[in-house]
């Protein structure tokens, strides 16, 4: 039995989330089922973190174990035979007994996009809070209050089986687009929601409806605040890159832009 590493992406607007649901349609489960038909086996595919209802992906990765004869390139056409046209397998490649895609990754990015204007045509894909007006001056200085390491348990959902709350925020970056504005955010960690209450407080902030040092406050606190930060829809949001260390050779492979399919 042999361990890979698999990048997938997928359009989160018809899924449940990406963990196996009781009730709902999952990323993890269409995964699972076709390795199960290329298999011939029961197997889990264990992703580096779990996106919720309606979040995309460009680049998640996940692991899994696999004892037959197929290359990696092999495998990867398997999949796309048997996937559904909203999941889509861009590589895979072996990696060592043991590697855990949630646990040795290192970093990970994610992407928000916030719509100017509400469309049916976007609505699936970019985020939209009805307001004002964006100050993206704001946004911008208020943004780098989050940057280094801190306990953001104010900004992630309570979670016992999650006692460590401690995220290194590495880079925030805000640019404008035409259509829309768009927010790129790197850190080692991130708790489930976390990314968009820190996009709910990035815009409330814009709107002048919450003072900046209220952030500095939040995340300096140990224990979690019942805060009134509002969480920035789903549909906006995206799994861009997962990293390892180094030494693993991964960082082409995790290239959202980098299909990853060997020829061997």
């Amino acid at each position: 039995m042999s361990r890979f590493l698999m990048k997938v992406c997928y359009d989160g607007s018809g899924f449940s989330g990406w963990q196996v649901q009781h009730n709902g349609r999952s990323v993890q489960e269409e995964l699972q089922d076709a390795l199960c038909q290329i298999s011939g086996e029961s197997t889990q595919v264990c992703g580096s973190g779990r996106t919720d209802t309606g979040v995309h992906a460009l680049a998640q990765c996940a692991h899994f174990d696999y004892s037959g004869s197929m290359t990696p390139a092999q495998m990867v056409l398997a999949f796309r035979t048997k996937l559904p046209d909203d999941v889509r397998v861009l590589g895979i490649t072996p990696v060592p007994d043991g590697f855990s895609a949630r646990f040795r990754a290192c970093r990970r990015t994610y992407l928000y996009r916030l719509a100017r204007e509400k469309s049916p045509f976007n609505r699936n894909y970019m985020g939209f809070v009805p307001y004002r007006k964006i100050d993206t001056q704001l946004i911008r200085e208020a943004a780098q209050l989050f940057l280094g390491r801190h306990d953001f348990s104010s900004f992630g959902r309570p979670n016992p089986a999650v006692p460590n709350r401690v995220c290194e925020v590495q880079s925030i970056s805000f640019e404008e687009f035409p259509d829309h504005w768009r927010l790129l955010i790197i850190a080692d960690r991130f708790l489930h929601n976390m990314v968009r209450r820190i996009i709910g407080a990035l815009i409330s902030i814009s709107h002048n409806s919450l003072p900046p040092e209220t952030i500095t406050a939040l995340i300096e606190q140990t224990k979690p605040s019942q805060n009134n930060i509002f969480t920035a829809p789903a549909q906006g949001l995206y799994l861009v890159r997962v990293d390892y260390p180094e030494h693993f050779g991964l960082t082409e492979f995790c290239d959202p832009d980098h299909l990853a399919i060997e020829t061997q």
